[in-house]
């Protein structure tokens, strides 16, 4: 079994260091609650409502700051990956995810699909989520709107993963009354669809106006919830066994990956 947990934050716009004292402690629970993958928001370390790019690049991190050091060196064996507000070698800002062990960073994905106004401060990603090979599974790395592109799910359970996982900010929409978060919804299928498991580490909070769904969620290869974080700041945990994501056979006839008609699409 592999333990997962998304620590579901209230980052405060532009507060480096308070956030990063937060990413700390979280970090820190998660280990001592056993979890293996830890997953954290997307923006944890800066927020997400910047007025425009001046303003976010104030907030941003390369991935050789000192505060992936520290966060890394208390992770024992366990894989964590935060999202962060990223300075590109280039000069660019990018919204991206850095994935740490306890020798540090070992990748970044940058958000290949931004979302609204995104595009305004960030420079999307141009490379394909990583499928990470790691001493607890095959580990995707996904941003928050990426999920909600079928074709880039597919492909790396094409490629592979084990475990998609997910930092994510999932600003609050209207919803039927009783109903799940839209986009828990497209957790679900994404899983179902792939028979591969996923975690979403969304955030809590009110921020310049903007609420949050504090959706996080767990979700198993069946497609459904196994664990959630809760209305505010908070910790899913599951176990889930992620072999199971290695064999996409529902019955002795029904294979999601071999039943497809590569010949017509």
């Amino acid at each position: 079994m592999t333990r997962i947990a998304c620590c579901q934050l209230d980052p405060v716009l532009g507060d480096l260091d308070g956030n990063s004292e937060v990413i700390a402690v979280a970090l820190d629970d998660a280990v001592r609650a056993g979890a293996d993958v830890v997953v954290l928001p997307e923006l944890a370390t800066s927020g997400y409502m910047f007025t425009d790019a001046d303003e976010a690049r104030i907030a941003a991190l390369t991935p050789s700051d000192p505060r992936f050091t520290t966060w890394s060196s208390g992770l024992g064996g366990a894989l964590a990956v935060v999202g962060f507000c990223e300075l590109g070698d280039d000069g660019l800002l990018y919204n991206s995810a850095a994935v740490m062990d306890s020798t540090g960073v070992v990748a970044i994905y940058r958000k290949t699909h931004l979302w609204d106004r995104e595009r305004l401060v960030f420079t999307p990603g141009s490379t394909l989520p990583p499928v990470l090979q790691t001493r607890h599974g095959a580990v995707a790395v996904m941003v928050c709107y990426d999920l909600e592109f079928g074709e880039l799910t597919r492909r790396v359970a094409v490629d592979g993963a084990d475990l998609i996982v997910a930092s994510v900010n999932w600003p609050l929409f209207p919803r039927p009354e009783g109903e799940r978060p839209g986009e828990v919804i497209t957790a679900m299928s994404t899983a179902r669809l792939n028979r591969v498991a996923v975690a979403a580490c969304d955030r809590a909070g009110v921020e310049r106006g903007q609420a949050w769904t504090a959706g996080s969620a767990i979700v198993n290869q069946d497609g459904w919830v196994v664990a959630e974080a809760g209305p505010g700041t908070g910790m899913a945990l599951a176990d889930i066994d992620l072999t199971l994501s290695r064999s996409k056979k529902i019955t002795e006839h029904v294979d999601l990956l071999a039943d497809r008609r590569l010949d017509l699409y």
